[in-house]
């Protein structure tokens, strides 16, 4: 009775095997610039059925949505991808929405539940474009200066590089005996070079680089001057408006203490002038031809 349940179980396991697949692949990271092709290796190492199921997906967060499904390319890859090598999935010119995590799914036949797996991490690399630059004019000697250079297109991230009249410039000017005349600290991961106070040796052209590892882009150069503060002229400025607006006021109140600030007819003698008073008793009717007829209550028509 034992041996014959021992021969029981080892058919079992035996047609479990002959269900069972294997996976392997080339590379579980490959990483391609944008437009170019690349392979999703997903080779079925151990398998006894001739014609077993085949379902690619992309996962994303939690979620997954079919690329390869039913024996047909779907989703976004329509049209640009396409099963190799019986189980693999090949991608022509990448997008670099095509960048994430693929799960390449076999049983061993078309109904069977218990399904071997495994998962493909592919990286689009995309090179980045011309970074926007923005660097100042003018900057007074001893003032604070921030010079600013992003893109948002690469992928992976750009890193910056800041470059001065060709040269290359350091994260910190205190890290380099030539440029510790300077006082700038640099950040590569953000492109912000800022100056704490600018000096006469801080002048030149300035441009950006933004690189990955899909290739680089630079801005155009642009010119920064620093020039002296004039404190003395600016001192002198202020003392001038100063004594014109003194002078100004000064006269006015001239003006008014002599008199030339008032009105006319506050300059006259003062004398008041009334109408004559009419005389009593008599009543005045208007023409247009004659004026005032003056003529008394009694007279009768």
């Amino acid at each position: 009775m034992a041996e014959r349940s021992v021969q029981l179980l080892l058919l079992l396991i035996q047609g479990c095997s002959i269900l069972a697949v294997e996976l392997s692949t080339h590379n579980q990271n490959p990483v391609v610039q944008e437009h170019q092709s690349v392979e999703l290796s997903c080779i079925i190492t151990s398998t006894k059925t001739k014609d077993p199921r085949i379902e690619w997906k992309k996962i994303k967060n939690d979620d997954a949505d079919y690329v390869y499904f039913e024996k047909r390319i779907q989703g976004g890859l329509e049209g640009r991808a396409n099963i190799q090598s019986k189980s693999s999935l090949f991608i022509k010119n990448t997008s670099r929405t095509d960048n994430g995590k693929y799960r390449c799914e076999v049983a061993a036949l078309e109904d069977d539940k218990k399904i071997a797996e495994i998962y493909i991490s592919l990286t689009v690399q995309v090179k980045p474009v011309i970074p926007q630059c923005r660097v100042p004019k003018a900057v007074p000697v001893g003032k604070s200066a921030v010079l600013h250079c992003q893109e948002n297109e690469g992928y992976p991230s750009a890193v910056y590089r800041w470059y001065r009249n060709s040269e290359a410039l350091p994260d910190d000017s205190k890290s380099t005996l030539k440029f510790q005349n300077s006082s700038f600290t640099f950040n590569p991961k953000t492109g912000t070079l800022t100056f704490t106070a600018v000096n006469k040796g801080d002048m030149g052209r300035y441009y950006c680089i933004a690189s990955n590892d899909a290739g680089s882009a630079k801005c155009e150069e642009q010119e920064l001057e620093v020039y002296d503060l004039n404190i003395g002229g600016i001192i002198g400025g202020i003392l001038v408006v100063l004594v014109v607006l003194a002078l100004i006021t000064g006269g006015v109140c001239c003006a008014y203490r002599k008199g030339y600030c008032t009105s006319s007819s506050s300059r006259s003698s003062g004398q008041s002038y009334k109408t004559p008073a009419k005389p009593e008793g008599v009543n005045y009717m208007r023409t247009n031809d004659e004026g005032d007829f003056r003529h008394k209550s009694s007279f009768v028509i």
